[in-house]
Formats: structure tokens, C-alpha cells, sequence
């Protein structure tokens, strides 16, 4: 696939809709003119081909990428390494979509023209330092954790309804680690009554995979612990943030957290911000339930730790209280304050 018009001196906009194994890329000039669309692979030969593409046309202005956050982070980067800006697309425009059908030149050409129209304005994120590093420990991390419950669950289940034998050893611990630890100790014996054996081999295998479960998460913890307070030691020093906290917000800010206007477009990020939905003489505000839900929850968590061990926010919270707020109402307020109160403490290029 490949089309191409005219070569030109000024300075053009670029769209790229990215995939696994190829990028589409499209070229505008500063009318909007298409100038042409053309396919690349995604190794770094196929980027600096791309990168190569694009300026034969004219000086390259910016570039809007779609899926900077998956398939594009590589291109992302290496054409912010070339000194191109480099905007992030969400999604290609739906009216166009509806009227042109979907396919990849349509959607190279909808990137371009979002980060030309200044539909798509927000800086990608750079990928390219200790909160990159972090967000990949929180992704094992995460997973650990998930699987590590669903075990612990199985584990549970097993002991309910296992032969009594197991079922009167097991059923006065309460504690699903202390558990996991026992039955991870186990020795079964072949011959007797088969589901005896098939079960005290199902529940060693599972409590042994939580205590391999534990071992990575310490080993995660210990490398995010030192990551996390090499880059934002004084975020540490908020009240009601720990390490995960810590490491969920930083991932949302990104390493270039420049790209972050002001502490408004950070709430908005973080989906604290009020939405206004105001018609006629009315005037109100919605909740947000849009932005990075996993930094809005690592908010939400803060809060709930500083409305128990926080006196200032006790104290806040009770005389919102008498006042007649909800504590719904009260926590959405508190999350917008946290957010504040973070974004001073973030990392400055």
C-alpha cells in the first residue's frame, strides 16, 4: 500500500495508526492537503523509514499516534529521541469513520488530522525512564497479586469440601495464609482412597504456588521501593501513600510529566474533576467517571487511609457531616484535594 503526491518545503503533519506488525502512516500539509499514505514495518528500520518518509515531504511539525500506550510506544519513543512532538490519538473520529467505512489509511489520515486540528492535543507519554521501569514491575505485580487471590480462593474451597479428615484439620484456621502455608507442607501418600491423595496433592501444588507467589512480590516490592523513592521521595511523604500508591500515580503522570499543564489537566487525568453538565438555567456538575480509573483508585485509597488515621481530615469530615454532605460527597471533595496535593510533589524534568 502506498501512495504519495508531491514533495514540499513547508511543514507538515503527520498520523500513524499502529499496529502489531505494521504502521500506517499518512502525511498532511498545513491546509490539511493529503499528501499521501503509506505502510511500514514496526522494527527500527521500518521507524526510521517512516521518520525518513515523512520529512521528505517537508519539515516534520508534529505526529499523532494512535496507541502510544501499546503497539505505538516504540515509534512513540523514537520519534520523540528525532525532536518530532508527538501527539497521542484515543480513537479515530466516529462521524468520519461512519461515513468513510474503517480501514487503516482512514484512520492514519483521522490521527493526522486530530493532531492537526488540535482535536488530540495531549503530549505522549515519553516511556523512557524509572516510571517506564515501574509501570512494567507494576504489571507483573498486579498479575502476581490476582492469581495469588484466585489461589488462595481454590485453596479455601478445596478444604471445604475435601474428605473430613482434611475438613477437621483445616476448618478452625481462619487466616487463608496461615493456610496456604500448611497445606503447602504436605506429604501425601499413594494408595488409600484416591480423592484423599488427589486432594492433598491439588492443595500442596496451590499453597506452594502462593508461597512462589510471595516470593516474587517481595522481590517486585524491593525493586519498586527502590525505583519509587529514587524518583519521588517527598510523594513518600504525604500522608495515607505507600509504595503501590506511589507507583500508580507516577505511572498515570508518565516520565515526561511536563506534558501536564497544570494541576487541573492532572484532576482531569485522574478523573477528580467535576464535569459540567449545566443546560438552560441550571447549573451543576456530574461526577467524572472517565480519566485513569487505576490512579483515580489509588486517590480513593489515600483518602480512606487519611479519614481514619489523618486528625485534619477527621476533622474536615465531621464538619461536612453536620453540614449535611454524604460521605460519598465528602470523598470525591477529599480526592480532588489529594490530587493537588500530589501534583506539587511530582517529578520536574
Amino acid at each position: 500500500m502506498a501512495m504519495t503526491i508531491v514533495e514540499g518545503t513547508r511543514a507538515i503533519t503527520g498520523g500513524v495508526d499502529t499496529h502489531l506488525e505494521v504502521h500506517v502512516a499518512a502525511a498532511l500539509d498545513p491546509t490539511g492537503g493529503l499528501l499521501g499514505v503509506r505502510e511500514f514495518c514496526t522494527s527500527r528500520a521500518g521507524e526510521r523509514e517512516l521518520l525518513v518518509w515523512l520529512a521528505g515531504f517537508g519539515p516534520v511539525e508534529r505526529v499523532g499516534v494512535e496507541g502510544t500506550g501499546s503497539y505505538g510506544a516504540s515509534l512513540g519513543r523514537f520519534l520523540a529521541a528525532a525532536g518530532v512532538a508527538v501527539v497521542e490519538v484515543d480513537r479515530p473520529n466516529r462521524q468520519a469513520r461512519h461515513r468513510a467505512g474503517k480501514s487503516d489509511p482512514v484512520d492514519a489520515v483521522e490521527a493526522a488530522r486530530a493532531a492537526q486540528g488540535g482535536r488530540a492535543t495531549g503530549a505522549a507519554k515519553s516511556r523512557d525512564g524509572n516510571v517506564e521501569a515501574i509501570r512494567a514491575l507494576m504489571v507483573a505485580k498486579r498479575s502476581a497479586r490476582s492469581v495469588r487471590i484466585k489461589t488462595l480462593n481454590q485453596i479455601r474451597h478445596l478444604s471445604f469440601t475435601a474428605p473430613e479428615e482434611i475438613r477437621a484439620r483445616y476448618k478452625d484456621i481462619t487466616s487463608r495464609q496461615g493456610i496456604a502455608t500448611q497445606v503447602a507442607a504436605l506429604r501425601p501418600r499413594p494408595g488409600g482412597d484416591p480423592v484423599l491423595y488427589a486432594t492433598k496433592v491439588a492443595m500442596r501444588t496451590l499453597g506452594r504456588r502462593v508461597l512462589a507467589l510471595d516470593e516474587e512480590m517481595a522481590a517486585l516490592d524491593e525493586l519498586l521501593t527502590e525505583l519509587v523513592t529514587a524518583t519521588a521521595p517527598q510523594l513518600l511523604e504525604l500522608c495515607g501513600i505507600g509504595i503501590d500508591t506511589a507507583a500508580i500515580l507516577l505511572v498515570a503522570a508518565g516520565d515526561n510529566t511536563q506534558r501536564l499543564r497544570n494541576e487541573a489537566a492532572w484532576a482531569h487525568l485522574c478523573g477528580v474533576a467535576p464535569i459540567e453538565a449545566s443546560s438552560g438555567k441550571t447549573v451543576r456538575h456530574r461526577l467524572n467517571r472517565g480519566g485513569d480509573r487505576q490512579a483515580n483508585h489509588a486517590l480513593w485509597r489515600i483518602v480512606i487511609t487519611r479519614m481514619s488515621a489523618d486528625a485534619r481530615t477527621k476533622t474536615y469530615v465531621t464538619r461536612r457531616l453536620a453540614e449535611g454532605r454524604t460521605k460519598p460527597e465528602i470523598i470525591r471533595v477529599l480526592k480532588r484535594y489529594v490530587a493537588r496535593e500530589v501534583f506539587k510533589q511530582l517529578p520536574r524534568a
